[in-house]
């Protein structure tokens, strides 16, 4: 099945905080897989979101991933390092047998999500030693929030310079009015020639413009070369 069609497979896989919850949107024929994480606002999916699923019908299973915080109906979200924890459980499941009916994801694996969901991709495609996370290819960050609105004090830039800094191409899709950081001070705190960032309309809320979100996504993930010997772990 496609997105748009019979609609995703849902999956509840277990985890040491509860039950996450992925959704898949498989590709007829698919070159890899996309995993997204959401942001920590109330909202389920937002329209930048559920505009990637798209990227189905150009090759690429999307996974939305819902964080057991969600899942339990919780409206505040749990720290970074269980959302992490978290996040690295759901994709050892997925890594593994999925089950009667469930066809093992496609390599190679890109990590992303919006906002939150984009700080823990960038925190786990990596590992402690630096190099890229056995079987991730790359990284797209929605929306990122390099700072607190009025604070670009409290930078998190070292976040998002880690997969760049292990060789992983990076990706961030940013509000030219975000008041988390506009994409002139995401250029700024990162500089590498594997950090693509694009602008786009908006603030931190989901981009007026969706063509250009899916458009940026696509050129980055036809520059990816097709599966790894390694599943991520």
């Amino acid at each position: 099945m496609t997105a748009g069609t019979a609609g995703p497979a849902e999956q509840l896989v277990p985890t040491d905080q509860g039950p996450g919850r992925v959704r898949v949107f498989p590709a007829p024929s698919p070159v890899g897989t996309l995993l997204l994480g959401h942001g920590a606002g109330g909202r389920r999916d937002t329209p930048d979101v559920l505009a990637l699923t798209s990227l189905a019908d150009h090759g690429w299973t999307v996974v939305l991933v819902d964080q057991p915080w969600r899942v339990a109906g919780r409206r505040v979200a749990t720290a970074p390092p269980r959302l992490d924890a978290a996040w690295l459980q759901i994709l050892g499941a997925l890594s593994e047998d999925r089950g009667p009916g469930l066809d093992p994801l496609p390599r190679p694996w890109v990590l992303g999500g919006r906002s939150a969901g984009a700080r823990v991709a960038c925190r786990t495609a990596a590992l402690d030693d630096g190099t890229p996370r056995p079987g991730v290819a790359a990284v797209i960050c929605v929306a990122f929030p390099l700072h607190p609105p009025g604070r670009p004090d409290r930078t998190r830039a070292p976040e998002l310079a880690g997969p760049v800094r292990a060789g992983l191409p990076t990706l961030v899709v940013q509000g030219s009015a975000d008041p988390f950081g506009r994409p002139e001070e995401v250029v700024a705190a990162v500089t590498d020639p594997r950090l693509t960032v694009v602008p786009v309309p908006g603030t931190h809320s989901a981009t007026r413009d969706l063509p250009a979100l899916t458009g940026a996504v696509r050129r980055l993930l036809a520059t990816l070369p097709p599966d790894p010997e390694d599943a991520p772990r």
